[in-house]
Order: structure tokens, then sequence, then C-alpha cells
């Protein structure tokens, strides 16, 4: 409960509105798929409380659907991409030599390309799915965690209870997993939190672009395309998925803000 209580009221304000959208969508218990072409850009009403899209479907219910579709894509490419750089940084501080070179040629290659042009790429050529999105994210975005693995490895090589651990026997595995990862997790943690708010971003760019989340699949980015062609016509179309969006991201950032503050001890001091 101690870790809450560093979160700011900011991170509740922010996360307020997409849980109400998601707890309201649910109490609605409407199907944002059904099209229903007699009811078409609809404002406000008992029967659909953010109004109806060009197609008469739910607006309220396709938010929903798409904060869940956002927040979920997010946890997994950042989870895939957690267990790749982790595991390459461990294994480029740890060998050394060759090993670390060939490695760290390979994570600034990668570097070399815009993130947002080397997703678009693969994407593209992976084709449309949620499965290849996160594929096309996590190959981008795992480099921050190599990087960052890599030198807090290096860092604690030689630390007396890492020396004392090889001294006693211990397995590589088991130093890696025991004593290494425990003692590196913090700056891993902060940088997952804020990797979650980039690849919200991301998934909403792709989608915006077409080669994301396809329809008839409610995504953000889909939300802002579809909504973009009717601004002069229907503004709300654009404003509810960019500002669920802005409200996802910030809580995101927000979020680790808090947390590198809250384990960071000379910020505390």
């Amino acid at each position: 409960m101690s870790l809450f209580k560093g979160i700011p009221q900011s991170v509740y304000a922010c996360l307020f509105l997409p849980a109400l959208v998601l707890l309201i969508a649910a109490l609605q218990n409407m199907d944002g798929h059904a099209v229903d072409l007699h009811d078409v850009l609809q404002g406000t009403s008992t029967a659909h409380w953010l109004g109806t899209d060009v197609l008469g479907r739910d607006i309220l219910s396709r938010l929903a659907e798409g904060v869940t579709l956002s927040f979920s894509v997010a946890i997994s490419v950042i989870t895939l991409c957690a267990i790749i750089g982790i595991s390459v940084g461990m294994i480029a501080a740890w060998l050394g030599g060759w090993v670390d070179s060939v490695l760290m040629r390979f994570v600034d290659i990668v570097l070399s390309f815009p993130g947002i042009l080397l997703a678009i790429a693969l994407a593209a050529v992976l084709g449309p799915g949620v499965d290849k999105l996160i594929i096309a994210l996590a190959a981008v975005g795992w480099v921050g965690f190599a990087r960052l693995t890599r030198a807090q490895v290096l860092s604690l090589r030689h630390a007396p209870y890492i020396e004392a651990a090889i001294a006693s026997g211990q397995n590589t595995i088991h130093i890696a997993t025991k004593h290494l990862l425990p003692n590196i997790a913090a700056p891993l943690l902060i940088e997952a939190s804020f990797g979650i708010a980039a690849v919200m971003i991301g998934e909403a760019g792709l989608s915006f672009l077409g080669i994301g989340i396809q329809p008839p699949d409610a995504s953000l980015g889909t939300m802002i395309r579809e909504g973009s062609q009717l601004m002069l016509v229907a503004p709300m179309q654009v404003v509810y998925p960019g500002l669920m969006l802005f409200l996802l991201v910030m809580s995101a950032n927000l979020a680790g803000d808090a947390l590198r503050d809250y384990l960071d001890v000379r910020s505390k001091r």
C-alpha cells in the first residue's frame, strides 16, 4: 500500500475518465460492432450516451474497446520487449568481449533508424493483425531495455556479493535471476512505465495509417482516422478518441514520474 501513497493525484485524475468509460460501457452492455444505418451520427441520448458514428455504432462501446485494446497491446509489447532486451543486455554485459561488441553494434543499428518509421516498415511487411502489430512494435522497443540492462549489470558486475556468488560456485542463470535482476528491477520498471506510453502512441499511429488494428475492431487510432473525415460535421468523433488517448498516455507518463521519484533514494533525501 505504501507504493500507492507515492502516486500523485494527477495520475488518478487522468485515469478517472477512461475507467469511467469502461464502467459505463460495461453497464450499458452494447455491441460496439452493431451497425444501424438508421441511427447514423446521432448525438448524445439515453440509448447512446456519446452518440453514434458514421455507421450507427455506439461510440461509448467502441471507446471502451479501444481503451482495452490499446492497454492490452501496450502490456504485451512491453512484456516482450523486456524479455528480449533484458536477456540481450545481460548476455552482453556478463560475457563481454566480442559478444558485447556484436550485440551492442546490432543495438546501435536498430537505434539508427527512426523508431516509428521502422515500425511502419515492419507492420507493412508483416501485414495487418494484432499479433503482427505487437511483433512490429516489440522489434523496435526492446533496444532501450537492452542498453539499460547492460549499463546496470556492468555497474554490478564486480560488486562484492556478485564476486561472492561466483566464488561459491553458483551458475550464471542463478546469479542473473537471484542477484542481478532484483537489484536492477527499479530502473527497468521505470523504463517499462514510460514504454507503455510510447507503445500506446505507436499503436494509435499505425492504426491511424491503416496498417495496425483493422476494422471492425475498434482502436483509438482508427476511430481518429474515421472521425477526421467528419471534422466539420461531427467534430466529437475525433475529440472522444483523441481525449482518451491523451489521458492514457498522460497517466502512463505521470505514473512513470511518480515511480521514479518513489524508487529514487536521492529524491527522498
